[in-house]
């Protein structure tokens, strides 16, 4: 059986929070994700700031080459989860 256990999860979110600049975590998230992982990863943090700052899903689409399906899964996220917007306030913090 192959299956990433909890244990795991959080071993990689402790990865995450240990590195200290910018420099480290490029050089992790290069290590650790494909280009296009990474391509989508940095999509759906801009689809996600675009959706915050009231952008609509066409105007979302056309800027960023996003899908509708993904604006539509980031949007959700935004209205339903917290890591999103846990992090867009801290970066208008800034």
């Amino acid at each position: 059986m192959n299956y990433i256990s909890n244990k795991d999860i959080e071993y990689l979110y402790k990865s995450v929070l240990s590195l200290e600049n910018i420099e480290e975590c490029k050089a992790f998230f290069e290590d650790i994700c494909t280009i296009n992982e990474l391509n989508s990863i940095s999509q759906r943090m801009t689809v996600a700031r675009l959706l915050s700052s009231g952008m609509t899903f066409n105007e979302i689409a056309e800027k960023t080459g996003a899908s509708s399906a993904t604006i539509s899964r980031v949007n959700k996220a935004l209205n339903y989860g917290e890591g999103y917007k846990t992090v867009l306030k801290k970066e208008q913090a800034k």
